[in-house]
């Protein structure tokens, strides 16, 4: 059974973005190592420390199975061109369907509803993991008891306000076992089990 696991790059300060919906303070470990991290995009390879790249290699060599994403990334990202980096299945939770979408070239999918998207995720992915990479799925996945882990991507900037990672839960506290920890450069990689 797929493993359902959200993973953000945060300020210690718990931010993803900036108020202006920015992430360059955040995503800079992305490119500040001198190893190699290809992804499915040829365009698009990261250069990391080592620690970094063995956290990053396993999601992109097939450990993850498909993508849950919000309307406002996809939006930034231009739909990722119509394939995600990850090169998985990316299931957007969104009210609407942006004009020219679907696409046939792409396996983006578009749901209304962030349950019924995660579970046709779980079903494209068999026993890979399902990554969710939004902090109101996160929090929505949170609230229903069906998220297994969180990995945080912590990088020693405090950024003062943004958007951030965990806010508004409606059921708390939620309780994380002990993390496993990496320390790349500029950043530590901490994957914590979310306890039921």
């Amino acid at each position: 059974m797929a493993k359902v696991v959200a993973e953000m790059s945060m300020s210690l300060d718990g931010f993803i973005a900036d108020p202006q919906d920015r992430t360059d303070e955040l995503f800079g470990w992305y490119g500040n190592g001198d190893v190699e991290v290809p992804t499915a995009d040829p365009h698009m390879t990261f250069k990391v420390s080592e620690a970094s790249a063995e956290h990053l290699r396993p999601a992109l060599t097939g450990g993850v199975g498909a993508l849950l994403a919000g309307r406002r990334i996809f939006d930034q990202t231009g739909g990722w061109g119509g394939r995600h980096p990850l090169g998985v299945p990316v299931f957007v939770v969104s009210h609407s369907v942006p004009d020219g979408w679907p696409r046939p070239d792409s396996d983006t999918t578009f749901h209304t509803d962030a349950i019924a998207a995660l579970e046709a995720a779980k079903k494209v992915a068999g026993d890979r993991i399902v990554a969710v990479s939004t902090p109101t799925l996160t929090r929505q996945y949170l609230d229903a008891g069906v998220l297994d882990e969180i990995v945080v991507s912590l990088v020693p900037v405090l950024l003062g306000s943004g958007i951030p990672f965990f806010a508004d839960l409606a059921k708390t506290p939620v309780r994380l076992g002990d993390p496993a920890v990496v320390a790349g450069r500029g950043v530590t990689h901490l994957t914590y089990p979310v306890k039921r």
